[in-house]
C-alpha cells in the first residue's frame, strides 16, 4: 500500500475508479450500428436517466459527422456536461426534476412520445436509460393527474419499498413506462443502450423499463401498494383493478427485432475499484453489487465484519478494502420533523454505531451519481474519530438516525463527500479500509 496516500485519498481513488468505468463515453462504440443513412432511414435518439447528458454526448461524439442525427433526451436538472450544454450539439438535452417528478419531466416525455409517431421500419431509434429515468418520464397514465403521481411517487420513496417495487407501480401507473415507448417507436429498429443502476441489473427495472417488455401485472402492483399502505387515487385504483393500466408484455410483438446492450453495471464499476486498489497493493475484496435492505441495518452489517476483520483478521486479512454495492432504502420513521441525509449518509450511521471508533477502519458511502438522495453531497466520510468529534459537538447518532437526518450529523464534522455530478449512474458504492 502507497504510504504516502491518506485513508480518505485512497477511498476517494476508489470512488473516482469506480464512476469512470460507469462514464458511456469508452463503452458506447462498441455497441453502436451504421447509420440508416443509404437504406433511406433517419436516426432518432430518445432517452432518460442521470446519465443522459454524457450518453447524448458520447453518442454525439461517436456517429459519424456526415450522417443525420436528431432526438430527444431527458435528464436530472444540472447534470448536462458542461462542453455539451455550451457547445454544439445534434440531441437535444432537457432537465427534469428528480426524485419527484415535476412539469419540465412530463412535457419532455409527451415530445418524445410525438417524436416516435410517423417511424417506419428503415428508422433507427436508439434509447438511452439509466437510473433516474423513471422519475424523470413522468407521463401519467389516462385518468391521472401529475400531482396524484408525484403524491404515489412521495410515499413510495418513504415507504421502504425496493426499487423493483417502487418502480411495478411506477410503470402501471405511467403512459410511457414499462415497454410504452416501445410500442410508439413501432415499426422503426430500436437499439437500446443502458446503464444499470439496480441490483441484478433487470432491463425491465431500470428506469421502469421504458423500451422492454414488462412481466409484473397490474395485480402486483395493487399488491405493492396494499403492502406499504400507499393510498392510491381513485382513478389509479379503478385502472390497476380493471387491467386498463396493463403493459406490454414478453412476448408482444412491438418488441420485435429490438435489441439492447448494457455499458455499465454496478459490479463492473465495483471490479474497476478492486482493480485501483490492487494496482495500490492493497487487497480488495467484493462482497456483492445487489445488496438491498434498511441502509441503517447495511451498516450495522458492515460495521460487524469490518470489526471481525480488524481485530481477527478473519474472513480477510488486514490491510484491506471491503466493497459493496447495490441499493438499499430508507425508510422515513417521522413525517413531521423531516430530516435531510440519503441511503449513504443513513448507512454511514449505521456503521458509526457498529464500529464504535474501530481504530484502523476509514469508510466511505456515496452514490455514483453524485447525489445522496436529494441533497448536494454523494455521501461522507466516516473514521475513527468520527464519534468522539461528533460528541464534543453534542451530536448523538442515534438521534439523528430516528428522524432520518444523516447529513445534519456529517455536515459539521467537515465530512460530507461533495464530487458534484458525475454525469453516471450505477447506484450505491461503500468502501471499509482496514488498516
Amino acid at each position: 500500500m502507497n504510504p504516502t496516500l491518506s485513508p480518505r485519498e485512497l477511498l476517494r481513488q476508489l470512488y473516482q475508479a469506480a464512476v469512470s468505468r460507469a462514464l458511456p463515453a469508452m463503452q458506447m462504440a462498441a455497441h453502436l450500428p451504421a447509420p440508416p443513412d443509404s437504406r433511406g432511414g433517419r436516426t432518432l435518439v430518445i432517452g432518460a436517466g442521470k446519465a443522459g447528458g454524457s450518453m447524448a454526448a458520447a453518442l454525439d461524439a461517436l456517429w459519424p459527422a456526415e450522417a443525420q442525427l436528431s432526438g430527444l433526451v431527458v435528464t436530472r436538472y444540472d447534470h448536462v456536461p458542461p462542453d455539451y450544454r455550451s457547445g454544439p450539439r445534434r440531441i437535444e438535452v432537457v432537465e427534469a426534476a428528480h426524485p419527484v417528478p415535476d412539469a419540465a419531466g412530463r412535457q419532455a416525455a409527451e415530445r418524445m412520445l410525438a417524436l416516435c409517431q410517423g417511424l417506419r421500419p428503415e428508422d433507427l431509434v436508439i434509447c438511452l436509460i439509466s437510473g433516474g429515468g423513471s422519475a424523470l418520464l413522468s407521463l401519467p397514465a389516462p385518468g391521472l393527474g401529475l400531482e396524484q403521481k408525484r403524491d404515489v411517487n412521495r410515499a413510495l420513496l418513504r415507504s421502504g419499498a425496493t426499487i423493483a417495487e417502487m418502480n411495478c407501480v411506477r410503470k402501471h401507473l405511467s403512459a410511457i413506462k414499462g415497454g410504452r415507448l416501445a410500442a410508439a417507436c413501432a415499426p422503426a429498429e430500436v437499439l437500446t443502450l443502458m446503464i444499470s443502476d439496480v441490483p441484478g441489473d433487470d432491463p425491465a427495472i431500470i428506469a421502469s423499463g421504458p423500451t422492454v417488455p414488462d412481466p409484473t401485472l397490474c395485480e402486483d402492483a395493487l399488491a405493492i401498494c396494499r403492502r406499504y399502505r400507499i393510498e392510491l387515487p381513485p382513478a389509479a385504483q379503478q385502472g390497476l383493478s380493471s387491467g386498463a393500466y396493463e403493459t406490454p408484455k414478453p412476448g408482444d410483438a412491438c418488441f420485435a427485432g429490438q435489441r439492447l446492450a448494457m455499458l455499465a453495471t454496478p459490479q463492473l464499476s465495483l471490479e474497476a475499484a478492486a482493480d485501483h486498489a490492487r494496482s495500490l497493493g492493497l487487497a480488495a475484496h467484493i462482497l456483492s453489487d445487489e445488496i438491498e435492505g434498511e441502509s441503517r441495518d447495511i451498516g450495522l452489517m458492515h460495521a460487524a465484519l469490518a470489526r471481525a476483520v480488524a481485530r481477527r483478521g478473519a474472513p480477510f486479512a488486514k490491510p484491506c478494502v471491503i466493497l459493496s454495492g447495490g441499493e438499499t432504502t430508507v425508510t422515513v420513521q417521522s413525517r413531521s420533523v423531516p430530516g435531510r441525509g440519503g441511503r449513504a449518509t443513513e448507512f454511514l450511521l449505521g456503521c458509526a454505531i457498529g464500529l464504535q471508533g474501530e481504530p484502523g477502519v476509514h469508510v466511505l458511502a456515496a452514490d455514483t451519481d453524485g447525489i445522496d438522495g436529494v441533497e448536494d453531497n454523494a455521501g461522507a466520510f466516516l473514521t475513527p474519530s468520527t464519534l468522539a468529534r461528533a460528541a464534543a459537538l453534542g451530536l448523538k447518532p442515534a438521534d439523528h438516525l430516528e428522524r432520518n437526518d444523516a447529513y445534519s450529523f456529517f455536515a459539521p464534522l467537515g465530512d460530507l463527500f461533495t464530487p458534484g455530478p458525475t454525469f453516471t449512474n450505477v447506484n450505491d458504492f461503500r468502501a471499509l479500509l482496514v488498516l
